[in-house]
C-alpha cells in the first residue's frame, strides 16, 4: 500500500526542505515540485511529488485523523 501525506513547507535549502506534518517536521527531497516556503505538498517516501491547495490538505489531514480516531476506538473494543 503506498501512502502520501500531506504537510506544510516551513523552509527550503536547495532540494531539501522541513515540512510540518501537523507538529511534526521532517526532512523532504522537493526537487520534483516547485514549492516555496508556506505551501502543501504531497510527500511520498520522502519526496514531495505534488502541491496542493491549504483547504484541501487540511480537509485531508482531518480525515486521517478521523479514521485514526475510529481505529483506536476499535482497539479498545
Amino acid at each position: 500500500m503506498c501512502l502520501a501525506v500531506p504537510g506544510q513547507v516551513v523552509s527550503i535549502d536547495g532540494h531539501q526542505a522541513d515540512v510540518d506534518f501537523g507538529g511534526v517536521v521532517r526532512k523532504v527531497n522537493v526537487s520534483l515540485v516547485d514549492a516555496m516556503v508556506g505551501e502543501w505538498v504531497v510527500v511520498h517516501a520522502g519526496f514531495a511529488i505534488e502541491k496542493m491547495d491549504e483547504e484541501e490538505a487540511r480537509e485531508t489531514l482531518k480525515l486521517w485523523s478521523e479514521m485514526l480516531d475510529q481505529e483506536e476506538e476499535l482497539s479498545q473494543q
